[in-house]
């Protein structure tokens, strides 16, 4: 407890410790009362400065000059380093001609920037290392759960092993108990038929005794000889037993049937304190996303979706009609590309104007008010895919007109401002071919672009500077080559992949980690992806010309 307070917290003056305080001496920064302000300046008025104690520290204390010691430095000389300088220091030779600042407006204006440097500290970077901070605590706590998660797993599935190993030497064992069998049956059937002419002997045996006994000379000449006919033996059957031929075990070839354990993958995020971006709660994952509806749209090969707004879609197939629909499955509106051909990819601008990407004319077109007007004319390429971004440029993916090149060019209206083509070491970061290359920006301004040809989701930064790459994740399930389609992202900076061939779509960090799939809800064929701003998800099923409302976060 501050003893020069009271027990209610008085401020008490700090020389006699009783009184309460009054004044304040804004150089000594001493608490007074009215009878202890007298011995405070006895020393020398001038050397204090008392005010009211509710205007405390108030007062500006200036440097003394080191040339003039009577006097306050008032100025900074601009042409001697910015050093503070009195009133007589103004007028001498040694600054004569020179500019001065008053010290005051130099006080008042750095006081603005420490204010905003405090307001920026307190409500912007500390709670952003709080949060990393949290983060690594919370990634620290759960480490042990996720290790125990993984041993867990190999544990189940040696216990598969173990049993899929049980059944096959259960039904070897099977086969033996046959084998043996039939040996049995060989080997008796055998037997009888040797105990049958041992029976045949031994009833000839008996027959030439007798004869041999009697005087009879008709059954003595009748006797015929057996002895040729016994004398052929039987061939002797020896039956080999079967043998097991043990494999040698090839322990790298089990451990790679066993599974694959993925290295350690350290992925270094640039962080970047959020500027003029909305704060968005943290909304994690679903267990099982669901299905919230489907619109069938009547297209035979549907490719696009775009958001309006909450309640409608725009919609674009391999026809020249692009179709707008509610969220109910009603057909709001139908605009006719001008070229009468099918749209590479569509898109609606802040202004909620469509936009899509014609291939055949080299355009980008803009649809206004019903009226279709070129926005952009390209000269040897051809556009692919369209993204609007947060600050209200246009990222177009295009490629060459001899399909070896691809790039991304951003517009602001009709100027380009920036190209994203190469990586640091001048190679290619897009594959070169004439596929659609779907685009998105991500809440952190990252580029990200699904390459078909190269079957990898690449991201670049809003400089283009390549940050990763993913080209899918190990799955028993998902057994064909990743090739991403479409490509969106969600308010939590999450990005989402259409994977066709496996009929899913891969969830993934803004650092391209690998979250999960969303491979149920009964896709087929996922091509065309967009998110709404409540983080629903549409997707198309090119074949089927449906579009499917998903939900996916909690």
């Amino acid at each position: 407890m501050d003893p020069h307070s009271s027990a209610q917290d008085v401020p008490r003056c700090d020389l006699c410790e009783t009184a309460i305080v009054h004044s304040y001496c804004d150089f000594c920064h001493f608490n007074l009362c009215k009878p202890c302000v007298v011995d405070h300046i006895s020393d020398g008025y001038d050397r204090h400065k008392i005010v009211p104690f509710k205007e405390r520290r108030s007062t500006l204390i200036y440097p003394t000059c080191e040339k003039h010691p009577h006097k306050n430095c008032d100025f900074q000389c601009e042409d001697c380093n910015n050093i503070f300088v009195c009133s007589s220091c103004t007028a001498s030779k040694q600054h004569k001609g020179h500019n001065f600042l008053e010290v005051t407006e130099v006080y008042n204006a750095k006081k603005e920037v420490i204010k905003k440097d405090t307001k920026d500290l307190e409500n912007h970077i500390s709670p952003k290392y709080e949060e990393i901070a949290r983060d690594l605590e919370n990634q620290l706590a759960s480490l042990d759960g996720g290790y125990d998660k993984l041993t867990t797993a190999m544990s189940k599935q040696g216990e598969q092993w173990h049993r899929e190993i049980n059944i096959v030497i259960n039904k070897m064992k099977t086969e033996i108990d046959e084998i043996k069998a039939k040996h049995r049956a060989i080997l008796q059937k055998h037997l009888d038929e040797i105990k049958q002419i041992q029976s045949l002997i031994k009833e000839t045996l008996q027959t030439i005794r007798k004869i041999e006994k009697s005087t009879e000379v008709s059954s003595t000449i009748e006797y015929s000889s057996k002895i040729r006919e016994f004398s052929t033996l039987p061939p002797k059957i020896q039956v080999s037993l079967p043998t097991f031929i043990p494999k040698p075990l090839d322990r790298e070839k089990l451990y790679s049937l066993l599974g694959q354990i993925t290295p350690l993958s350290t992925a270094t995020e640039e962080n970047v304190l959020p500027q003029n971006q909305p704060k968005t709660s943290v909304r994690e994952l679903l267990d099982e996303p669901e299905l919230v509806t489907t619109i069938q749209t009547f297209y035979k090969t549907l490719r696009n979706v775009t958001c309006l707004n909450g309640d409608m879609i725009w919609t674009g197939g391999e026809t020249n009609d692009i179709k707008c629909f509610n969220i109910k499955g009603s057909l709001f509106q139908t605009i006719k590309t001008k070229s009468r051909h099918w749209p590479n990819d569509i898109a609606v601008d802040i202004n909620r104007d469509l936009l899509y990407a014609d291939g055949t004319t080299r355009t980008v077109n803009k649809v206004k008010n019903g009226q279709i007007e070129d926005l952009i004319t390209l000269q040897g390429w051809k556009p692919g895919s369209l993204c609007v971004t947060s600050t209200s440029d246009l990222l177009v993916t295009m490629f060459s007109d001899d399909e070896t090149q691809s790039k991304v060019v951003r517009y602001s209206g009709s100027t380009e401002k920036q190209t994203i083509q190469f990586d640091d070491e001048d190679k290619p970061l897009y594959s070169g071919n004439d596929y659609t290359k779907y685009i998105t920006e991500n809440r952190n301004h990252d580029i990200c672009v699904a390459d078909w040809g190269a079957g990898a989701v690449v991201v670049v930064n809003q400089d283009g500077k390549l940050r990763w790459r993913y080209t899918g994740h190990p799955s028993v399930t998902k057994n064909k080559t990743f090739k991403p389609w479409d490509i969106t992202t969600d308010s939590q900076s999450r990005i989402l992949t259409a994977d066709g061939e496996n009929h899913c779509i891969h969830i993934l960090d803004q650092n391209g980690q690998f979250l999960r799939y969303i491979d149920n809800c009964g896709l087929e064929c996922p091509i065309g992806l967009c998110v709404d701003k409540n983080d629903n998800l549409f997707v198309c099923e090119v074949y089927k010309g449906n579009v499917k409302k998903i939900k996916y976060l909690k």
